[in-house]
């Protein structure tokens, strides 16, 4: 692959391993794709997909995918902890190597139109392909989610980039270019998730936080505690140590523990480097004395 862009759709699915492998196999075996990655949550009740491809044969694998989710997923019966609106919540293109934001932006947008004309899925365009500013953020596209979403598009700020109603059991689906994002999550020893969600509100971006940091607060039920769940959208800025420490220590105003954190899919290196770094206080460290980073 000479020019490689990065797609990380999130799937209302995450329970049917059936219905989870029916849509990975949308990308495996394909000429100039590969299926990095999946990961899937009961209580979130989503599955996330990390591919890699050159940008058309990437996109004509999207655009399958939408139709495999929309026969796949009902949207009237789905329950979870994740904000959802559709049956593909979300679909990123993310510029990897030889590849810019320009490039990601026009591949969204292509796959937005063959997906709305093959399956009738609408499409909003998110991040740095929104049509208008107040669609950029995703918290906000998403407000009222799959059950508010059909009295949402009828006030005209609102109304698809893609489609003018939304898809009966698919609903609608967020699309466009972004910079690469980690998907972290810190769990907690409460199953308290009040919590969870006094914290997310002290961290993230929109209520005052971190600038590169969007949270929530979740119940997960098979485990029986809370979790902060989040999106760094710029790890450069808002690193991942920093936000760790933070809610550990937020945590404590309430007499509560970290039990531990975990990544969705995949992360950048530098992201753990930066981590590294800070916890063992090294000096004068950079990325070119880790020893796979030269052969």
């Amino acid at each position: 692959m000479n020019q490689i862009i990065e797609c990380v759709p999130n799937f209302s699915e995450g329970r049917d391993l059936s219905i989870i492998e029916q849509l990975c196999d949308c990308f495996r075996g394909k000429e100039g794709v590969k299926l990095l990655d999946y990961t899937h949550d009961s209580d979130h009740n989503r599955c996330v997909l990390t591919i890699i491809g050159e940008p058309e044969p990437l996109r004509d694998c999207v655009v399958e995918s939408v139709g495999r989710a929309q026969a796949l997923i009902d949207l009237t019966k789905h329950r979870g902890q994740h904000p959802r609106m559709g049956c593909v919540d979300v679909i990123p293109f993310i510029p990897i190597r030889n590849a810019s934001v320009e490039d990601a932006d026009r591949i969204a947008k292509e796959a937005a139109q063959m997906a709305y004309e093959k399956y009738g899925q609408p499409f909003f365009l998110y991040e740095q392909s929104a049509s208008a500013p107040h669609r950029e953020n995703l918290a906000e596209v998403r407000k009222g989610q799959f059950e508010g979403m059909a009295e949402k598009m009828t006030d005209p700020k609102w109304t698809p980039d893609y489609g003018t109603t939304i898809h009966p059991t698919g609903g609608i689906t967020a699309i466009g270019a972004r910079m690469p994002l980690i998907a972290y999550n810190i769990n907690l020893d409460t199953p308290n998730v009040e919590v969870a969600s006094a914290i997310a509100k002290n961290i993230r971006y929109i209520s005052g936080g971190f600038r590169y940091c969007k949270a929530m607060g979740v119940r997960l039920e098979d485990r029986n505690i809370a979790q902060v769940s989040m999106n760094l959208t710029d790890f450069s800025k808002t690193s991942v140590y920093r936000v760790f420490e933070t809610v550990k220590m937020e945590a404590k105003r309430y007499g509560v523990n970290v039990l531990g954190s975990e990544i969705c899919g995949l992360v950048p290196q530098q992201a753990l480097l930066d981590c590294a770094a800070y916890y063992l206080q090294l000096e004068n460290f950079d990325g070119t004395q880790v020893l796979e980073n030269r052969l």
